[in-house]
């Protein structure tokens, strides 16, 4: 009797330590992502005629799909690793044209280690969404839901290993070595650096690749908040490669009147400019976006007009050419 109870106890130990084990290592997880989803109509084009505006993501009229987002991660004492992975139009945007052969069903948005070797340095190694530019590619880190030519003529990920450093009194530091951007497989032998020196709500962001696939890029974003009411945030970047590329800017002025409702405008003046050559397309842009919350669903009308100089990208409703467009959004994101 006395050699069952001992087994008893032993068991019981057993049991209670592997169930504190397991609730530990459910605590460490985290399992988190969103669903959106559109419908679109112009206001000077013909839904059926008129191209879109030609940035990404929301590019379809009618009712349309965006993405399914779920992010796991597992985060130890020093150590931890994050998996995003995206389904969707959106998802196929971002990182379906960056796929090369052999990548058909590759919906990684992230997928990345990171080691925090010091107190104020981590270490991350894989795949990570830019460093460069205001913009992202989930809807949730966007005020407006349509995304700025800037965003679409930058990068969206990196494959590599960066530093990020946290340098105190609100100064910080990333510095990364990756493959050319939006680049899964390198098969030239070609690299790229990126820097980020951060200060407060304030960074500037360098990158550089040798392949001449984006080639050199300097960008700015930041960000003010005058009062508990309003927030400007600001976007500036340069690029050129082989002697052409972009240039643009973009201020974001957004207002919050309650917990639940809040009002953003976007204005972007964007070019590309190409060595010897004048008068070259640019744009300027006006998208305002209403955001209303309802528990974990936020719903965005937004209204657009992009009106470009030197080109005549569109049809109006009569089918012809025109260098105006002007568009109607209404969106649905669920974050879970």
């Amino acid at each position: 009797m006395r050699k069952l109870i001992t087994l008893l106890m032993l068991f019981m130990i057993s049991v209670l330590f592997a169930q504190e084990k397991q609730e530990d290592f459910g605590k460490k997880i985290s399992i988190n992502g969103s669903v959106d989803a559109y419908y679109q109509t112009y206001l000077s084009a013909s839904d059926r005629l008129s191209p879109p505006f030609g940035t990404s993501f929301v590019d379809e009229t009618g009712f349309a799909l965006g993405m399914a987002n779920i992010v796991a991660s597992y985060e130890d004492n020093k150590t931890g690793v994050v998996v995003d992975m995206v389904f969707g139009p959106r998802g196929d945007a971002a990182i379906g044209q960056n796929r090369g052969e052999g990548y058909e069903g590759y919906y990684i948005n992230q997928l990345y280690v990171y080691w925090d070797v010091a107190e104020n340095t981590r270490l991350t190694l894989g795949r990570f969404n830019t460093f460069l530019g205001y913009e992202v590619i989930s809807p949730l880190g966007n005020f407006n839901y349509s995304t700025s030519y800037l965003f679409s003529n930058g990068p969206f990920s990196h494959v590599g290993l960066k530093a990020d450093f946290a340098l105190g009194d609100d100064f910080s530091l990333m510095l990364g070595v990756m493959n050319p951007t939006d680049t899964n497989n390198n098969t030239t032998g070609g690299y790229a650096v990126g820097a980020q020196l951060g200060y407060a709500n304030h960074f500037l962001n360098l990158y550089y690749d040798n392949d001449e696939v984006l080639g050199f890029e300097i960008d700015y974003t930041g960000g003010f908040d005058f009062s508990e009411a309003f927030f400007l945030g600001l976007n500036a970047a340069y690029q050129t490669s082989n002697d052409s590329g972009f240039y643009g800017a973009a201020l974001y002025p957004q207002w919050t009147s309650s917990e639940v409702f809040s009002l953003g405008l976007r204005g972007e003046l964007f070019g590309y400019h190409q060595k010897d050559v004048d008068d070259l397309p640019n744009v300027f842009g006006l998208t305002l976006t209403g955001s209303y919350v309802v528990e974990n669903l936020t719903i965005k009308p937004e209204i657009r007009l992009d009106s470009w100089a030197h080109n005549m990208p569109y049809l109006d409703a009569d089918g012809m050419a025109s260098d105006n467009l002007a568009a109607f959004t209404l969106a649905a994101i669920y974050s879970f």
